[in-house]
């Protein structure tokens, strides 16, 4: 499967990488949603979390730990910030690559969608 973030991750399409380590990406979103938008990925390819196994467990909560030290840096932590991991057409999935939206830097209303 080759995805456009299977591409960020191999440097073939730029983005504006915020954090990387040997599990996962993160960087800004293209059509950002809120002041601050930024997608952690894995570098292992997965669809979607639906798809995800118990071999995946640690890289799952990897992707949430590295979220919140991202909002960290970022300047969310106090504030407030929001996860968000859409699954399947109906969940608003429009990239075959599990990734967690990291949104903040304004009031978030809910529901969401």
């Amino acid at each position: 499967m080759s995805t456009i973030f299977s591409k960020i991750i191999a440097r073939e399409i730029p983005a504006r990488i915020v954090y990387e380590d040997d599990l996962c990406l993160a960087f800004h979103d293209v059509n950002p949603q809120a002041p601050v938008h930024i997608l952690i990925i894995p570098k292992k390819e997965i669809p979607r979390v639906a798809e995800s196994t118990s071999a995946d467990e640690l890289l799952l909560g990897h992707l949430l730990y590295t979220a919140q030290s991202v909002a960290k840096q970022e300047g969310l932590h106090e504030t407030g910030f929001r996860l968000v991991i859409n699954n399947g057409p109906d969940g608003g999935e429009t990239v075959p690559h599990l990734h967690v939206h990291l949104l903040g830097g304004r009031p978030l209303g809910w529901p969401p969608g």
